[in-house]
């Protein structure tokens, strides 16, 4: 009788330790309902304000442009030809994301970019500029003081500056103008779930978990990417459906193996699942060193040549050897970045590794560069 009790303390012992293990994860964070998304919005202005810091219109006429367009809107007229030196005003485009459901009158935040030679745009205010879809109409106004989160300081041809000064954001300066219309569901009272990351066997599981939470088969799956549900015929019932579908926790399949590489920073990102076979890897490194040596030739008297300097160059080539090294077999992440900081190559050469490894066979994953 002991031993069986022990028994089953040791069962659900296990089962509690898979169930850390694997954790389950809400249906929000896994999927988006079809339509329910952002729309992005654009927009053209000026900031004005700017201590001396903004475009030098010699070489941005387009701002000079903008100011004679905007003052003449405002009933005041500037001589043609008129030659306006403006640094206290910066072009910019205003970027904004008007979310779903979005109702007039509600604020949402906007970025401003200087598309100019603006020094920096700190202390300056956006003048009403309309943001506009990708139909070309207007759906916000923006406007306010721009907020830049740094500082610079120039003087005597010396210059510094702590983060980016050329651009900033405006929390709340956008006003909705016009609604973008939305409805949940189509004609045939359905709903698309698209998952963010296609897997069948995490489309399967999300419909089971649907399914068991509403205790009828309300959900279906179409590909590895889509799942269907019915909704109920009135609104409020919708919403407190697709409330309870986002609530659903889902036990999800771990994704597939996967290294990144960044070619442009050397960057170089395992997902948990990389596992290595083993192999013998041997890297060498090839430098070219190449050092300026001018010459100065000089006639000799009476001549008539002139002195010249002659370039001169000196190259070096240095190739250092690579002794094989043995990567052993890791069925963990941990072992893999140890396996790889061993042979101790440099972010650069550790790409043309991982690629060699996979060319070969031994890296259990897959390469993606971006």
């Amino acid at each position: 009788m002991r031993y069986s009790s022990l028994t089953k303390t040791l069962v659900l012992l296990a089962m509690l330790l898979f169930s850390l293990s694997a954790q389950a994860q809400r249906i929000e964070d896994l999927a988006n309902f079809s339509g329910v998304r952002d729309n992005p919005l654009v927009g053209y202005g000026l900031v004005v304000g700017l201590d001396g810091t903004g475009d030098q219109t010699t070489q941005a006429p387009f701002t000079g442009q903008s100011v004679t367009n905007l003052l003449s809107q405002l009933g005041v007229t500037i001589p043609a030809g008129t030659n306006m030196q403006l640094r206290n005003v910066a072009a910019v485009m205003v970027t904004a994301k008007l979310p779903p459901f979005s109702r007039q009158g509600q604020e949402i935040d906007v970025t401003v970019s200087s598309v100019g030679n603006a020094d920096s745009l700190r202390g300056g205010t956006l003048l009403m500029t309309p943001l506009k879809g990708a139909d070309g109409r207007v759906y916000a106004l923006a406007q306010g003081n721009v907020y830049v989160g740094g500082a610079g300081a120039e003087a005597a041809g010396s210059s510094v500056s702590v983060n980016h000064l050329s651009a900033g954001r405006i929390p709340g300066g956008g006003l909705v103008e016009q609604e973008v219309p939305m409805r949940l569901g189509n004609a045939s009272g359905t709903l698309d779930l698209f998952l963010k990351q296609s897997d069948f066997e995490n489309a399967r599981r999300m419909v089971t978990a649907i399914n068991q939470e509403f205790g009828a088969p309300v959900a279906a799956a179409l590909d590895g990417r889509t799942v269907q549900l019915k909704l109920p015929a009135n609104d409020n019932d919708r919403v407190t459906f697709l409330a309870r579908v986002q609530g659903v926790n889902v036990t999800t399949e771990r994704g597939p193996a996967r290294v990144i590489l960044n070619a442009r920073t050397g960057s170089v990102v395992l997902s948990d699942t990389v596992t290595l076979n083993r192999a013998a890897v041997a890297h060498g490194n090839l430098s070219i060193v190449i050092d300026s040596n001018p010459q100065v030739s000089q006639p000799n008297a009476l001549a008539g040549g002139d002195t010249v300097v002659v370039p001169n160059a000196d190259i070096t080539v240095q190739q250092e050897g690579g002794a094989l090294q043995m990567v052993e077999t890791s069925a963990d992440l941990m072992d893999v970045v140890n396996a790889l900081n061993a042979l101790g190559a440099s972010p650069q050469d550790l790409m043309s590794i991982l690629q060699a490894l996979k060319s070969a066979g031994s890296l259990n994953a897959e390469l993606d560069v971006i």
